[in-house]
């Protein structure tokens, strides 16, 4: 049975980002042009542009217009809320809707998606947006979910909350530090290029809680080769092993949209893979 979350979508003004900048639309650009170590004729190049205009727009001494603009973001792989937010800067309106996930409009994606995940099973399988709260999610994850505190279910569960909060699976996961490691990791790298406050609090949050000293590395019972970290947890008395993917979708137009990611748990060794078939049924 999928599992849908019923919070509300998450807006521009509330995750921090996508608001004009007092300083205008020069520093951002040299911002993400300076992130993505990238020289000013380099960038040039690659738009059909010039240095000398690039330069006069980051100073300031020139305003760009909204097609340049956005094929310099392009090329910077500025996330697309940002880009709105580059717009603001240069006075234009925002170019990406951000459409709320209920809206009759996202109708055949939201099916799309859970048939997706739903076929997947018996195998985890989940959907967050950019603060990891969940919004849909299969019967693999449910089964791993099972004993987890009503409390961080609600109102709307968050992926990072339910994995590293010491009531939730954190007790479970065999090799804790490396697989917080790992999360704590790849939310940094979302940080520095999302300027989301929700995202920033939701790092302090799960980064700050307690890990136990004798918290267990990553010790399986015999060497195994894993092909990528693994998720080492117990479930009934089983340890479970799997990698994870995590999927976006291509080009997206919607700023909701571009948000959305699908993270599947892939068996890593056959023992896994046949108790999930036998707890399945």
């Amino acid at each position: 049975m999928t599992i849908v979350a019923s919070g509300p979508s998450v807006s521009a003004t509330a995750s921090g980002a996508a608001t004009a900048s007092d300083k205008g639309v020069g520093p951002l650009l040299r911002g993400w042009r300076e992130r993505r170590r990238i020289s000013q004729l380099e960038l040039a190049l690659r738009a059909d542009s010039s240095a000398r205009h690039i330069s006069f727009i980051e100073t300031g001494r020139s305003r760009p217009s909204e097609e340049m603009l956005l094929r310099l973001a392009e090329h910077l792989e500025v996330p697309v809320r940002e880009r709105n937010a580059l717009l603001l800067a240069a006075g234009y309106a925002p170019y990406y809707p951000e459409t709320p996930l209920d809206d009759p409009a996202l109708d055949a994606l939201r099916d799309g998606m859970e048939r997706l995940i739903r076929g997947y099973e018996p195998y985890p399988a989940l959907v967050v947006d950019a603060t990891y709260t969940v919004v849909a999610a299969n019967r693999g994850i449910a089964m791993l979910l099972e004993g987890v505190p009503q409390q961080l279910m609600e109102p709307a569960p968050n992926a990072m909350r339910l994995t590293l909060h010491p009531e939730g699976l954190a007790p479970r996961i065999r090799n804790l530090r490396e697989w917080r490691g790992h999360l704590l990791e790849q939310m940094q790298r979302q940080l520095a290029l999302h300027r989301s406050d929700r995202l920033r609090a939701l790092y302090e949050e799960v980064s700050a809680y307690p890990v136990p000293r004798d918290a267990p590395g990553a010790e399986p019972a015999e060497p195994v080769p894993y092909f990528a970290l693994p998720l080492l947890i117990e479930h009934d008395g089983r340890l479970l092993s799997f990698v994870s993917s995590i999927s976006t979708f291509n080009t997206p137009m919607d700023v909701t949209v571009a948000e959305l990611a699908i993270e599947t748990f892939l068996p890593a060794d056959a023992a896994t893979t046949k108790y999930l078939h036998m707890v399945a049924g």
